[in-house]
């Protein structure tokens, strides 16, 4: 099965967020299953280095309202997988990878989306199915359904989304969908919206949202976790698409994103104090030591050490956390954050970390080291997250014998069971309050003075698997049942006529 894969980041490429992720490891796992999958990504500013003085493999004409915009598409592989880096214009006139507002990156993205369905046709190369990610790259489902790619071979083709974060919606792209002859629903010459129609249940105030349009083009919808798939159904959760969402719904999954458990291997990890694994799980008490040298935390063995994370921002819960954290410090407890975003949270943070010296140690800003060691040394990672798509941080403190403490929302309840539940590997609770978190704290505090029980758990998280090869089987199904709904819908429509 042919399958092109749209994605904003792919690591190590360009990584901006846990995109990056997915884009750098399930293209690598449906290769290994069988799928022919080609990946095809944006020129971003940070990879212009990488085709410096290089002709472009390919050089098509894009139609814009402008005149013909002419994109460049620059062949490389990312291991063993297919790569084209999309270049023209709008990318080259971009300088940064994310703007603040979305309809800033609009025009680049759209183009983007454009010109690997136009290469894609151009090379001979028809893939049976195009797999987009959130909304950055949408546009290209929209496109197939409409009237542009009519004489198209991929208007043949079948759409899948995978949604990763739900509220970030693409919105106010009206321009760059008319730039690119995409005119949005319910305009002279956009799609109808009758009730036989794709975007029958599109609000109107996301008509020139790209993430709502590709819910209304893609056959199959993927959500980044089960839980995640249920939640978005609802109105807290669904962003306002929910009742889109609800007409999708048959059409809707949720399938956890994995882990690169090559890149996250406890036993192999180089920015350890110590490397350790399930059978040498002692070894990973001199991590603890370490990391609280580290963060110039005091070196008391029996107490326990939480960990954060995170961006610093609503979603992540982290604003409630703070009174719940209190009473953590004042039971005796220690924390390390390695943490940034909201500028009033970092405040907050750094403050508490100076009432609290010799117990809290507070890094402000992102460090991938830094972070595996607080993996590796932390006894507890805290989640509070109010709703989180799927979550890998969760994941990767199993894997290092760091048990989560998480809110039971999206892949976070998909992956933590709690300890009071038969095959426990962290703590688990409901509300979002001060309360509960505390509450669940307090669990963790007194079951980590029961050592026996502690290591249990910590074993069951070591051995859990987190990697690609599952995710990667359950798209195949999703891509088989996305090219039957296709053929069906085109057989009906030939029927018609």
């Amino acid at each position: 099965m042919r399958v092109l894969f749209l994605i904003n980041e792919a690591e190590p490429l360009v990584k901006v967020g846990g995109l990056a992720d997915v884009g750098g490891s399930l293209p690598a796992a449906l290769r290994e299953i069988g799928l022919d999958v080609r990946l095809a990504l944006p020129l971003h500013p940070t990879l212009r280095p990488l085709v410096k003085g290089e002709r472009p493999s390919a050089a098509l004409p894009i139609s814009g309202a402008r005149g013909p915009q002419t994109a460049s598409i620059y062949t490389r592989r990312l291991g063993r997988v297919p790569l084209w880096l999309i270049d023209g214009p709008p990318l080259r006139e971009a300088d940064h990878i994310y703007h603040t507002r979305p309809e800033e990156d609009a025009g680049k993205l759209v183009f983007a989306s454009i010109a690997a369905l136009r290469h894609a046709a151009h090379c001979g190369w028809v893939p049976q199915v195009v797999h987009a990610h959130d909304w950055h790259t949408a546009a290209a489902l929209h496109w197939m359904r409409s009237e542009a790619s009519s004489v198209s071979p991929l208007s043949a083709s079948a759409g899948v989304l995978t949604i990763h974060n739900l509220p970030y919606l693409g919105q106010n792209a009206g321009a760059a969908l008319r730039e690119y002859g995409l005119p949005p629903p319910g305009e002279p010459d956009g799609p109808a919206i009758g009730p036989d129609t794709p975007y029958a249940y599109v609000p109107e105030w996301a008509r020139d949202a790209l993430l709502a349009l590709g819910i209304a083009s893609a056959e199959r919808i993927v959500a980044v976790s089960p839980t995640y798939a249920r939640e978005i159904l609802t109105p807290e959760y669904g962003s306002g698409l929910h009742g889109l969402l609800q007409a999708r719904a048959d059409g809707l999954t949720g399938i956890l994103n994995g882990l690169d458990v090559r890149l996250w291997d406890p036993s192999r990890d180089s920015r350890l104090a110590a490397r350790f694994d399930a059978t040498r799980i002692d070894r990973r008490a001199r991590n603890t030591a370490a990391l609280r040298v580290g963060f110039g935390l005091d070196g008391h063995g029996e107490r326990p050490l939480a960990g954060i994370v995170s961006r610093l921002d609503r979603q992540k819960g982290l604003d409630y956390a703070l009174p719940a954290l209190e009473g953590w410090l004042a039971a005796e407890g220690q924390l390390v954050v390695l943490a940034a975003g909201d500028p009033e949270l970092q405040r907050a943070y750094v403050e508490l970390g100076e009432r609290h010296p010799g117990q809290v140690g507070v890094r402000i800003g992102y460090d991938p080291e830094l972070a595996a060691r607080i993996y590796a040394g932390a006894h507890l990672l805290v989640m509070p997250s109010r709703y989180e798509p799927c979550g890998l941080s969760q994941m990767i403190a199993m894997r290092y014998g760091c048990l989560p403490l998480v809110r039971s929302a999206g892949g976070l309840k998909d992956t933590v069971r709690d300890a009071e539940r038969p095959g426990g590997t962290g703590f688990v609770f409901d509300a979002a309050t001060p309360e509960a978190l505390a509450q669940a704290l307090a669990r963790a505090m007194s079951l980590f003075a029961q050592p026996r029980r502690w290591r249990l758990l910590q074993l069951r998280g070591m051995k859990k698997e987190f990697g690609w090869a599952n995710s990667a089987r359950r798209y195949k199904q999703v891509y088989q049942q996305a090219v039957r709904a296709r053929a069906r819908s085109a057989r009906l429509t030939q029927e018609a006529r």
